[in-house]
């Protein structure tokens, strides 16, 4: 457990295909079942002090505490996932916290020394719904998200954890928006 921002509770893996990463965690590794969205909603999102639209696809299985997101963005607008696939790597490019003090979070984390990479608001945008991506620091692939989970986003990662206790693995890949 990290003594600044509580327990790791995401590991973030960008792909060049979704549904092959998909297949291979739920076939190879057993995770699932996955909640897939072929576009992600996102509000007011910046990356490095600029407004951006990026387009990507996500989905959210659990194992254990520890969920896993998989990224494929779909266009050529900045996000930290566009540089991470631009530099030429795939595959774990950030660890997530999750949080309902988001401020004191964000305040910790700068105060810290990090700096913010993106941040915006995912979902249905409600005011609860924040996150904020740092820079990586000196190690490729340690980049830093904080999230709030205090209104449908917690709803949804809890039912995806939900899920997971006794998946058999039937109907490995599930429509994220019919969740809540």
């Amino acid at each position: 457990m990290s003594r600044h921002l509580g327990p790791l509770r995401q590991l973030g893996y960008v792909v060049d295909d979704i549904d092959t990463a998909m297949k291979y965690w739920t076939d190879m590794a057993g995770v699932g079942p996955f909640f897939y969205v072929d576009d992600q909603p996102l509000n007011d999102f910046v990356f490095r002090g600029e407004p951006s639209t990026p387009r990507f696809s996500v989905a959210l299985a659990q194992s254990g505490n520890v969920q896993i997101e998989l990224i494929q963005q779909h266009n050529d607008q900045p996000s930290a996932f566009r540089e991470f696939t631009a530099s030429g790597r795939t595959g774990l490019q950030h660890v997530a916290y999750w949080t309902t003090e988001f401020d004191r979070f964000l305040t910790e984390s700068t105060r810290r020394g990090l700096t913010e990479l993106q941040s915006g608001r995912s979902g249905s945008g409600a005011p609860d719904e924040r996150f904020v991506y740092f820079e990586e620091g000196p190690y490729p692939g340690t980049v830093i998200e904080v999230s709030e989970v205090s209104g449908r986003k917690g709803d949804l990662f809890r039912a995806i954890e939900s899920a997971s206790q006794g998946w058999d693995g039937t109907d490995p890949v599930r429509d994220m928006r019919k969740v809540l």
